[in-house]
């Protein structure tokens, strides 16, 4: 039963991050004005990252006998996070991602600890790695938008 969870928990937070790298590609494609070299290039630093930590989480979930989702449909239904449809203006990007980041990274302490009391400590190192990095994210972008 434990696994079970585990893979469902996994299988959400893979697609939060299907839709938070989406995000990423839609704001590094769009994004303007003043700020567009820095963040067009932090953008497509946070898309790649993003592209492999949903792989390392797509692959747990196989290393668990579980089946990662797989299409956009499966995604955008079962993520926590909201997609991007409309062109936020860059602060409001970075706003938004920050918010992301946080959701992201709650969502995953919830998923490391459910695990850890399952004494499943390789899903809790791989999930942990990735909340480190984020950590760095977060303080990088809500350092950028103070003035």
């Amino acid at each position: 039963m434990a696994t079970e969870k585990t893979i469902e928990h996994l299988n959400t937070l893979l697609a939060d991050y299907m839709v938070y790298y989406q995000k990423l590609r839609n704001y590094h494609w769009n994004v303007k004005g003043h700020e567009f070299f820095k963040l067009h290039e932090k953008f497509e630093e946070g898309y790649l990252m993003t592209a492999e930590w949903a792989d390392d989480i797509a692959e747990r979930i196989l290393a668990l006998g579980g089946k990662p989702h797989s299409t956009m449909g499966e995604f955008v239904e079962n993520a926590r996070l909201n997609e991007e449809t409309g062109t936020p203006n860059w602060r409001e990007m970075v706003q938004n991602l920050v918010d992301d980041i946080q959701a992201l990274n709650e969502n995953s302490i919830d998923l490391i600890e459910s695990a850890e009391e399952d004494r499943d400590r390789t899903t809790a190192n791989v999930i942990d790695g990735i909340v480190d990095a984020q950590e760095e994210n977060l303080w990088m972008y809500r350092t950028f938008l103070k003035d």
